[in-house]
């Protein structure tokens, strides 16, 4: 540290030897404004000023690396780096480091054609006087992808591969003889067979599947799916593989697993659900407890590791669900029929048994494999009906609450009597007790969870009702409510269970290998951000404490906001704060959940992880040694990869579908709020159907407006006028462009 400390009357040269100094003792360390402050003892508003401004010079001259808008740290970098390449359609390229610092232009013609998502080289350029800091691609290190969907456009002598994005540089030769049959105007899927170098400029490929008329809808999801390397087609030897299986339940199976098919078992979905890989049962004990299990389906039983059904999975991970459709993991005949827990079938599964009391608290639990009988298929809404009937009054029996079934009733049910009713017709049926029961007990669940310092995100998600042509003839919003939460409360509850079994070792001792679901704490640099922006709404918020002091802090502004409006505005500048959840074996626990153990075991059917977690516990028990690290992490790295690009097609389909509901709705006059501002212009929501589309700047005549992304807002030069996120706003659809997925809307005035 500097032996002179930052005072009063600190000039600027002594303040820059403070930093200078400061940053020298720190070098690997990056500081925000707030922290170098106070580290500094920079009290003053002058100081602070001019700190900024020295720290801004110092990172010009590249001694400072700007980290963010309000951080920095020493630059030890060298001139060349490595990093990934961002291509963008306005020429504005850049290039991310891969030490997370800031990223730096790249123009076209320093780009080697390098194509978005390319891990590449750069050497960094000299810097011109008053100009931006640039670099130059040296080399392309990894290709992202070699294979890409668009338009063929075909002509005489050449043919050609119209990408829709503009992320390309320049279009794709096709040879003619490498068309497979397709023809001008349909869609096809091209891989890159030639790449730019020394001799030619263009990249040359050949269709691999034509997928068909633009405009289609199986050829517009397909589309989707081939845009993210994602597969639309199962393979027919996997198939073939999977109609192999024996799907019998031998004595063996039977004698080696407890046996549950006398309990009440029932599983609660989606209406439109196929796979069933969850069910909960219920009964009372002698003691005065409730034995609850989690029932999930035993996967692993059918899919050996290793096997052609096996390495699909891996290489897909995850299910994908578009709009219209499911892409599954797993081949139908095991996803939906022998592993899916069928209502009235004997199945295999894999159980988390919990003895609770009518507080939720959990006194023992074990871990087995079980054979089960499901008794009913329930759909959420038949489950929130009853829920909201015994709300309203309405019980399953006259002499027991809606939260509290006698045991006796619980293990003697053959009626429902009905009080307190205007009509005899209810949603109840004889199970509703047991129903309701498991609703009290997951309500208490969710309350601890919450005390404990667990996030609250409870954010409407845009469905569409669609016709047997896949056109949307309407939309809906997607709440969790009671139901929903009853089975998230018993699934996280049996993920967290399993994950401390494994995890919470004595100390000394090493814990086996096991892919956790990990979620690290927000970001403090945008935390800080989201205080001082909530702040000018009258708000708190603290980004200083203990983890659970944070969330808590967290949770009250959410309820203070909650149907005000700047709510939509403050979730989502929170959002923006949050870190993503990712698989990994080296565990931090989850911030979201407020846990310190938690893995996926509750979803084999749609999820790999929860394939590898159950081979692992079944490996465990029977007293097997822990699984190589590296080898779970390498899975966790890819099965995380896999989810963020499903996630990523699945709001394809739903903007493609969302555009393709307002086509016939140009000139329409609707309510909306500011859902994203931009330098380009500003994102509108519509307050009935959460359709999105944007307002051009070009649009906005009556003013030049500049973008303040700190504070998420355009401010007019002359008028001072101000669209700030969340504001109301009244819109007329402009026009809809479904090949680019895009709603224009112009203002009402």
């Amino acid at each position: 540290m500097a032996k002179k400390k930052a005072g009063k009357k600190m000039n600027k040269k002594d303040l820059s030897a403070v930093l200078q100094s400061f940053f020298q003792t720190n070098p690997s360390q990056t500081y925000s404004f707030k922290q170098i402050f106070k580290m500094l003892k920079l009290n003053t508003h002058p100081l602070k000023m001019l700190a900024i401004d020295i720290m801004e010079e110092m990172a010009w001259d590249d001694y400072l690396t700007k980290v963010s808008e309000n951080s920095y740290r020493l630059n030890t970098k060298t001139q060349l780096q490595e990093g990934v390449f961002r291509r963008k359609s306005n020429g504005k390229n850049s290039f991310v480091p891969d030490d997370g610092s800031l990223p730096i232009f790249v123009a076209e013609r320093n780009s080697m054609s390098a194509l978005d998502g390319d891990r590449v080289q750069v050497a960094f350029m000299a810097r011109r006087t008053r100009h931006m800091k640039e670099a130059m691609v040296t080399a392309i290190l990894e290709r992202a992808r070699d294979t890409f969907v668009g338009k063929l456009q075909v002509e005489a002598d050449i043919a050609f591969l119209l990408v829709q994005d503009n992320l390309l540089s320049q279009d794709i030769l096709i040879p003619k003889n490498k068309l497979k049959g397709g023809t001008t105007g349909e869609k096809a899927v091209v891989k890159i067979t030639q790449w730019p170098d020394g001799s030619h400029k263009n990249m040359i490929g050949e269709v691999v599947d034509v997928l068909g008329e633009q405009g289609d809808n199986d050829v517009e999801m397909h589309a989707i799916l081939a845009q993210y390397g994602l597969p639309y087609r199962y393979p027919k030897h996997v198939e073939e593989a999977a109609e192999k299986i024996n799907a019998e339940i031998t004595e063996q199976d039977l004698a080696e697993r407890e046996d549950f098919r006398d309990v009440f078992t029932c599983t609660i979905d989606p209406k439109d659900a196929k796979d069933f890989d969850d069910a909960l049962s219920v009964r009372a004990l002698d003691n005065g407890h409730w034995e609850v299990g989690v029932h999930i389906a035993d996967v692993s039983h059918y899919v050996t590791e290793g096997s052609v059904i096996d390495k699909e999975a891996l290489k897909r991970a995850t299910s994908v669900y578009l709009v219209d459709r499911t892409i599954p993991m797993l081949p139908e005949r095991l996803c939906n029929f022998i592993c899916s827990l069928r209502p009235d079938e004997d199945k295999l599964a894999y159980s988390v048994i919990f003895e609770m009391d009518d507080e939720a608290v959990v006194h023992n639990w074990r871990l087995v494999h079980t054979v089960i009988r499901s008794n009913r298929r329930y759909a959420y809404e038949e489950v929130q009906a009853m829920i909201d009937e015994s709300k309203r009054g309405i019980t399953p029996n006259s002499n027991n609450s809606s939260t509290a079934t006698s045991q006796a009733d619980a293990n003697n049910l053959s009626t429902c009597q009905l009080v307190n009713s205007s009509t005899a017709k209810t949603s109840f049926d004889e199970n509703t007790p047991m129903l309701l029961k498991l609703d009290a007990l997951a309500k208490k669940l969710r309350e601890v969870r919450f005390n404990n310092g667990a996030v609250k995100f409870d954010r409407e998600e845009l469905r569409f009702d669609i016709d047997e042509t896949g056109k949307p003839i309407g939309c809906y919003f997607k709440k969790s409510l009671d139901a929903n939460q009853l089975i998230e409360e018993f699934m996280l509850l049996a993920n967290r269970t399993v994950a401390e079994g494994i995890g919470k070792v004595k100390k000394g001792t090493k814990a086996k290998t096991l892919p956790y679901r990990i979620h690290d704490q927000p970001d403090q640099t945008k935390l800080e951000t989201l205080r001082e922006f909530v702040v000018k709404f009258g708000y708190k918020l603290k980004t200083a404490g203990t983890k659970g002091a944070i969330s808590r802090s967290l949770n009250a502004l959410m309820d203070d906001c909650n149907g005000r409006k700047e709510q939509k505005l403050i979730e989502t500048v929170a959002l923006r704060a949050m870190m993503k959840a990712k698989y990994s074996t080296h565990n931090i626990g989850h911030y979201g959940l407020a846990f310190d153990y938690y893995t996926h075991f509750t979803s084999p059917i749609r999820r790999y992880p929860d394939t590898i977690v159950h081979r692992l516990l079944t490996r465990y028990q029977q007293g097997g040694r822990s699984a190589n690290q590296d080898h779970i992490e390498e899975l966790c790295e890819h099965s995380t990869d896999m989810e963020i690009i499903a996630s990523n097609a699945e709001r394809d389909s739903i903007k493609y579908k969302m555009v393709e509901f307002m086509g016939d709705k140009v000139g329409n006059v609707y309510d909306a709020h500011i859902s994203g501002i931009q330098s380009y212009g500003i994102y509108c929501e519509i307050d009935d159907n959460h359709c999105e589309g944007l307002v051009s700047m070009r649009d906005l005549d009556d003013d030049y407006y500049d973008f303040d992304e700190r504070n998420y807002c355009l401010v007019g030069r002359r008028h001072h006028h101000k669209y700030q996120l969340g504001d109301p706003i009244r819109i007329k659809v402009a026009s809809t462009n479904l090949e680019k997925k895009q709603i224009d809307f112009v203002l009402d005035k």
